[in-house]
């Protein structure tokens, strides 16, 4: 597995280095909430990104990493666990019938707030969030009610994929320190370009004196 998952790490920042090009410097809004997968990520810290990187380039890398370890607990899941993966299946089945707006997104705006903040005074028409809740399964698709001894064997398989998930994630962390050199030569070489022309068109606004009328 190791050796499989080394060649996706190097695929995934490819990948990543790849998109940077495509990648633009947010003027029109500022974000009021924390990012749970950017912040303090071991992922930004094992390759050398996780200071003075605007959050949109972090988020790229980070949401790239994740997918591979869901990858990697997905297959053990199918493989060794298979009362977790039977419940797995049921909620995908019954997710399946409701509208789910975070599917399909680019690596680089999964996991993000679907919806802007709002702002007082400006009421939204709709949110894709209260799109997304809908009314629920109906009784007919509603979960069976698990004996004890699922219950258990249940607990006991989310500990085993949870022990999964960390595994991967230091391998994923071991196998980005070899990127790190790549990694902030792209950054500095796309990215640190776009940060200074955006602060000296800044500067030069700010600088502009106030026309007398």
């Amino acid at each position: 597995m190791e050796r499989t998952l080394e060649a996706k790490v190097g695929g995934a920042v490819d990948a990543w280095i790849a998109w940077l090009p495509r990648w633009k410097p947010a003027t029109h809004r500022v974000r009021t909430r924390l990012c749970r997968r950017c912040l303090g990520s071991p992922f930004l810290k094992a390759i050398g990104l996780d200071a003075d990187v605007p959050h949109g380039v972090q988020h790229g890398l980070t949401t790239r990493m994740k997918a591979l370890i869901d990858d990697v607990v997905d297959e053990y899941t199918d493989q060794n666990l298979p009362v977790l993966s039977r419940e797995l299946k049921e909620t995908e089945r019954r997710k399946a019938r409701s509208y789910r707006p975070e599917v399909g997104l680019d690596p680089e705006f999964d996991g993000l707030q679907l919806d802007p903040d709002p702002v007082p005074g400006e009421p939204f028409l709709f949110t894709l969030g209260e799109l997304a809740e809908g009314d629920g399964p109906p009784e007919s698709v509603r979960p069976i009610e698990l004996s004890e001894e699922e219950k258990q064997a249940l607990r006991t398989e989310i500990r085993l994929a949870d022990e999964c998930a960390d595994h991967a994630g230091r391998l994923i962390c071991g196998f980005l320190q070899q990127h790190r050199v790549r990694a902030r030569e792209a950054v500095a070489e796309i990215v640190e370009p776009q940060v200074t022309a955006l602060l000296d068109a800044l500067s030069e606004s700010l600088d502009v004196p106030p026309t007398r009328w």
